[in-house]
């Protein structure tokens, strides 16, 4: 596996300072292990203990932090109850665990002065989300997965992500931790089915490829690759109008279909706007419909959206 991140230090030079995310599994510690070997020297380990699993959770912690110490980098180790989270702010687990996890890694970075993070999410888990998003209803944009570099604004903190092991599956990740006997922990969790996540690795995912007899997860992968490389495409057709606080009304009516999709999408995405899904662009592209006579749509919040003088604009 080594040979196969090679290119690493060219894309990702060692001489720069990088945050790492540990949860102590197989996946994160094969990375990190492999950063190492690579010649990464300048690595903070950050975890954090969702405090789900009790003792199970202290011991994970208690694993990276002397790990990280064996391979000689500073580790940030931190505990949220991710459970109160969750039930105040009406949540599910996995969620509210995504939410702290980022919050973590932003304030991390923040306090090191940092820019820069490498996830350990790997090629199943591209599938799970991919086929998550599926069933969720995303465009081609969600259809994308995740990226293996990509860029995210958490707290006010512009984070560079990467994922080197995004095109590698778990089984090889199994396979290099127990050729090089590097321990990890294992997280019961992970076969809990009151996780989606879960269902769809352990239930929805076999039950495909005993369906259609094929290698599915092999088929969802090209499909991310094909829908982030159309997504971008298109991002970059409308990226610039997306920008503007406003947006022309007859010049949104020119554009193809999938165009005023996409401006609308990224323009309510760069205006803040909460829970943009297929159903509120969809509302809005009636706005500028010739002849209509809704010239206003609620939002979340106690926002609107209107249309006045042939421009479109958000208030409140």
């Amino acid at each position: 596996m080594i040979e196969t991140l090679s290119h690493l230090p060219k894309q990702y030079p060692i001489t720069r300072r990088y945050l790492i995310g540990v949860s102590g599994g197989a996946d994160s510690v094969v990375l990190l292990r492999l950063l190492h070997a690579l010649g990464y020297r300048k690595l903070v380990v950050a975890h954090l203990d969702h405090g789900l699993r009790g003792r199970a959770s202290t011991a994970d912690a208690t694993f990276v932090r002397k790990l990280a110490e064996q391979l000689d980098y500073p580790a940030v180790i931190a505990r949220e109850k991710v459970a109160k989270l969750a039930q105040a702010n009406k949540q599910s687990i996995e969620t509210a665990a995504r939410i702290a996890r980022y919050a973590f890694f932003a304030q991390t970075a923040r306090e090191h002065r940092f820019a820069r993070l490498f996830l350990a999410h790997h090629a199943d888990d591209q599938v799970e989300s991919v086929l998550m998003s599926l069933f969720r209803g995303a465009g081609s944009n969600g259809l994308g997965g995740m990226r293996e570099a990509s860029t995210q604004t958490i707290d006010k903190k512009r984070l560079e992500i990467y994922r080197p092991l995004l095109g590698i599956w778990r089984s090889e990740i199994l396979e290099q931790a127990t050729k090089e006997k590097w321990s990890f922990r294992e997280d019961a969790s992970n076969d809990d089915r009151i996780f989606l996540r879960n269902r769809v690795r352990h239930d929805l995912v076999p039950q495909l490829e005993d369906t259609f007899q094929r290698d599915v997860r092999t088929a969802v992968t090209r499909l991310a690759q094909q829908s982030s490389a159309e997504s971008d495409y298109l991002d970059s057709l409308v990226q610039t109008d997306a920008e503007q606080a406003t947006l022309s009304v007859p010049k949104l009516r020119q554009q193809p279909i999938a165009l005023q999709r996409r401006l609308l999408f990224l323009w309510m995405k760069a205006q803040k706007v909460s829970k943009v899904d297929f159903d509120l662009v969809e509302r809005t592209r009636a706005l500028i419909s010739p002849g209509t006579e809704v010239a206003k749509i609620n939002l979340p919040k106690d926002r609107h959206l209107r249309r006045r003088q042939k421009q479109l604009f958000i208030e409140g």
